[in-house]
């Protein structure tokens, strides 16, 4: 196949030639490439085929196309700040600024690299303390559950939401899937490592290891919670 960059700006000059700017992001330009990694390109145009997300095969690269006006891109966004996840604005600050035809690339780069390093809207008391009830209540059902198939759905489901927990007590932005991961690597390495490694040992029935990690991250936010816990 041909190199990302430039197959990346052929696709979008051919495809969208009025377009303001496009970016190229995600692992494609990193050390994380894989044999299956995409093309991640965020085009900004003035109007249709903008707002939509197309996704296709170009030149043999699987790419996912992201169309967007200025106003649909600062909605996308706010939303997205306020759900403490946003992978429009990691593109838009970490990837590669393909043409920028009047300065709106410049502009919203950076404007996405302020608003990333700015962080997520910070946790309040009540969100942290659902947050520490819920890792709480699932970490007793682990300690309780005898069942092999059950526990390997709690299991799984206690590693993401003990990452998650981490990540917004300390004020990181959350990430899906593999992001997860490299998010809370970036965040926490120890806890990160004691995560992984005792995650697989947990599923086949050893649990121990794998509560002290879940503990770690509960004592970043505060703690344990269930006795007393209320909510209005």
């Amino acid at each position: 196949m041909d190199e990302p960059l430039p197959t990346a700006l052929a696709l979008v000059r051919e495809r969208f030639p009025t377009a303001r700017t496009a970016f190229l992001a995600g692992s494609v330009l990193t050390h994380r490439r894989t044999p299956t990694s995409d093309l991640d390109i965020v085009v900004l145009m003035d109007g249709p085929p903008a707002p939509g997300r197309e996704n296709l095969v170009h030149r043999g690269w699987p790419t996912e196309l992201f169309l967007q006006t200025e106003a649909v891109w600062r909605d996308f966004a706010d939303k997205e700040t306020a759900k403490r996840s946003s992978p429009l604005l990691a593109m838009c600050s970490e990837g590669t600024l393909l043409f920028d035809e009047d300065g709106l690339g410049a502009s919203l780069q950076e404007e996405a690299r302020r608003r990333w390093a700015a962080g997520p809207p910070p946790l309040s008391d009540a969100e942290r303390d659902y947050l520490r009830y819920i890792v709480t209540d699932l970490l007793e059902d682990l300690r309780g559950c005898t069942d092999p198939a059950e526990r390997v759905y709690l299991v799984s489901h206690l590693l993401q939401r003990a990452a998650e927990l981490v990540l917004l007590a300390g004020g990181h932005w959350l990430g899906g899937g593999k992001w997860l991961s490299r998010r809370l690597a970036a965040a926490d390495p120890g806890l990160h490592h004691a995560l992984h490694e005792t995650v697989r040992e947990a599923a086949d029935g050893n649990t121990k290891p794998f509560e002290a990690a879940v503990t770690r991250a509960l004592d970043t936010a505060g703690g344990p919670l269930w006795e007393g816990y209320r909510i209005g």
